[in-house]
């Protein structure tokens, strides 16, 4: 997989040698607010990151992931991955707290969905906590509605 480029970041193949990096980006707790869980430790990330790398155990589900890499400094900002399924991507982005309001996860996301339906994808669907308005703005963004379907709390938003 290759770097996918946007105008002032980089969407570059996610590796296990990101982990360090990455775990500082995603360090504070308020980016859990909506997802759960807790920000995960630098070994947490490694493992995690070397399973993603590997791929997909589903046979016809390819993963995507990326960290953004933004060009003014080389700095990792957060991350974008897809899921993709027949001719289906599933989207999901985090951007880390200092790098929000600068409109990073939607230029990411836009990146991302620009590379995805160049392909075999035809479908954008990403799933959104009803409160997170500003993960709404991003999928608006990238061109996708709110659908009335939900799983697991979240509304799911359509290309």
């Amino acid at each position: 997989m290759d770097a996918v480029p946007a105008e002032r970041l980089d969407l570059v193949p996610l590796q296990e040698d990101h982990a360090e990096e990455m775990a500082a980006v995603l360090a504070d707790p308020a980016l859990h607010t909506y997802t759960g869980g807790a920000p995960a430790t630098p070994g947490e990330l490694r493992a995690r990151y070397r399973r993603l790398a590997a791929g997909s155990p589903e046979p016809g589900t390819g993963w995507h992931n990326w960290v953004i890499r933004l060009r003014e400094d080389g700095r990792l900002a957060g991350y974008v991955q897809a899921t993709v399924t027949g001719r289906t991507a599933e989207l999901a982005w985090v951007v880390g707290t200092p790098w929000q309001g600068r409109s990073i996860a939607t230029e990411a996301a836009r990146a991302a969905a620009v590379h995805l339906t160049a392909g075999p994808v035809d479908t954008l669907v990403a799933h959104i906590h009803p409160d997170h308005r500003a993960s709404a703005g991003v999928a608006a963004a990238v061109g996708l509605t709110p659908t009335d379907q939900w799983y697991d709390g979240e509304r799911r938003w359509q290309s």
